[in-house]
This record gives structure tokens, C-alpha cells and sequence, in this order.
């Protein structure tokens, strides 16, 4: 039977390029996919990773009908034995639904990519309907580290180098791309406690402290 799975992790912790990897090995055993991604950090129509790897892929937009694309694609003679659906958190709940009617209906493999909460610890809808409905929620093993050395949680918003908490779910944009300036908007992995404490890389390395105040005289 074909599966709708759903591997989760922090930014950072290698999921594009477990997605690459992952139709690298089905495409070597003579399967047939087909490659899905959303507001990638190399532009549209790509599936890229960190590691400098990418491949083209559909961009995903709202309007985007999964079953109508995958019947189509079967229809006019194409084959299709699985999906690689990278930045699922993005997708909407109705797609996420199309997704398990693919593999229900048309016995077609899903492998879904995604983070699970955003800059506000809110669950992406993407991501909650794909916990409600994925056959298997796999965590990715690659552990994501904060500034602090601890195992990193969770995805902050920062504005130059100052955490946000408001502001549109979706600006993308990377602290790490050496190759152009400093983004005005950047994201970075951070630990419970210190998102919590909105301590930042930044506000760590300026000796910042935490605005909250210690019950103490």
C-alpha cells in the first residue's frame, strides 16, 4: 500500500536535501517522480538545499490542485510512482488532503517536507493536517543547534538581528547566504528558552540580557 509521510525537523536540519536524496535513491531503482516545492530559498520552481544541491520542481501555489495534476500527468501517458513534495508547511489543508487521496486512491508513494511551527511557535496548517493525516511523522535525526550549544527547537524571526513575533508567515529570507548583504529579514534556530527570552545570536554575541526580570529584590 502507498504511504502519505510526513518527515519534520527545525530549519537547518537537512530536510531538502534529504528530500533530494530521497529521489536520488527511488529515481537509481527505475521509479518515476514527481517534485513539489513552495517558496524555495533559490526562487521559483526549484527544490534546492543548503548543500548547494536542487533540482526543478512545481512550484506550489494555492491554487494548485494535486489530483487534478497527478491524474493529468497519468492521463496523457505519463507515469508517476511517487511524490516529493518539499516545504509542505506551506501547502494548504486541502492540498494536504489531495496528497492522501493520491496515495489512497492511486496508490502513489508521498513523501512530504516540512517544518512543524513557525516564527510564533503556531502550527503551519500544512503541517497540522499532515500530522492529522500522514500514514507515519518522522523526525528528522539531524539535530539543529542554537547559538548556546543546545539542541535547537525552534525558528525565530529576527529583523536585524532582533527577534519579531508579529508580521506575515510567509518572508523568505536566510541569515547564512554569505553571497549577498545581511537580509533585513533573516531566520535562525533557536532553543526553547531562548525564544522564549527573544535572545537572539546577535543579541547573545552584544551582551544583551534577557528582558525578562528575575522575581528577585
Amino acid at each position: 500500500m502507498a504511504e502519505l509521510v510526513f518527515y519534520s525537523g527545525t530549519m537547518d536540519s537537512g530536510k531538502s536535501t534529504l528530500a533530494l536524496q530521497l529521489d536520488h535513491n527511488h529515481r537509481a531503482r527505475g521509479r518515476v517522480g514527481r517534485i513539489y516545492s513552495s517558496h524555495d530559498r533559490a526562487g521559483e520552481a526549484v527544490l534546492s538545499s543548503r548543500l548547494g544541491l536542487s533540482t526543478p520542481s512545481v512550484e506550489v501555489g494555492n491554487d494548485l490542485n494535486f489530483w487534478n495534476d497527478v491524474v493529468g500527468e497519468l492521463t496523457s501517458g505519463g507515469r508517476v510512482d511517487y511524490l516529493v513534495c518539499d516545504e509542505a508547511q506551506f501547502y494548504t489543508a486541502e492540498q494536504i488532503d489531495q496528497l492522501a487521496k493520491v496515495a489512497d486512491e492511486l496508490a502513489i508513494d508521498v513523501f512530504c517536507f516540512g517544518i512543524l511551527t513557525d516564527f510564533r511557535t503556531h502550527l503551519f496548517t500544512g503541517s497540522r493536517r499532515l500530522i492529522e493525516l500522514a500514514d507515519r511523522v518522522l523526525p528528522l535525526q539531524v539535530e539543529t543547534l542554537c547559538w548556546c550549544g543546545a539542541r535547537a527547537t525552534h525558528n525565530a524571526r529576527t529583523e536585524d538581528g532582533e527577534m519579531v513575533t508579529e508580521g506575515e508567515v510567509i518572508v523568505v529570507g536566510d541569515v547564512e547566504d554569505p553571497d549577498r548583504p545581511r537580509p533585513l529579514v533573516g531566520y535562525e534556530v533557536l532553543c526553547r528558552r531562548h525564544h522564549r527570552r527573544r535572545m537572539t545570536a546577535a543579541r547573545a554575541q552584544a551582551g544583551v540580557l534577557s528582558p525578562d526580570v528575575l522575581p528577585f529584590d
